[in-house]
């Protein structure tokens, strides 16, 4: 049986080579995503599709070459952190970001339940106008 530490790195390899697919098979059905404030897909989203749609659709749409660089994982057992930088182009204004990050991962019986993400929303909102 992996580890969810072992979940959360192969969640990050899976989005490094964009494939959506891997990237949801460890996340429940009902799990809650959370993105901060002011950001581009800000609230709380519930399982897969509404992550697939709510998220990761919009930034692969209104970002060029958006990414994050994961740089540390801190395992706290059911809660894991990964700590990283965005960093992309907004297509309307032309204009790139870069803004450190971490997600906080809550995993219970090999399945993400809940992630959140705090990052600085200003750096992000600057890239848009």
């Amino acid at each position: 049986m992996r580890t969810n530490l072992q979940i959360i790195q192969e969640h990050y390899a899976a989005s490094d080579r964009q494939d959506i697919a891997a990237m949801m098979a460890d996340v429940a059905p009902d799990a809650r995503w959370t993105e901060a404030a002011g950001f581009p897909c800000a609230g709380t989203h519930v399982g897969p599709q509404q992550i697939i749609d709510k998220v990761f659709k919009v930034l692969g749409g209104e970002w060029e070459g958006y990414t994050f660089k994961l740089e540390s994982l801190i395992d706290g057992g059911a809660t894991i952190a990964g700590v990283g930088t965005y960093s992309g182009t907004y297509r309307k204004t032309g204009k790139a970001m870069q803004a450190r990050v971490v997600h906080v991962w809550q995993l219970d019986a090999g399945k993400i339940r809940a992630f959140e993400q705090f990052t600085d929303t200003l750096l992000v909102a600057r890239a848009m106008t």
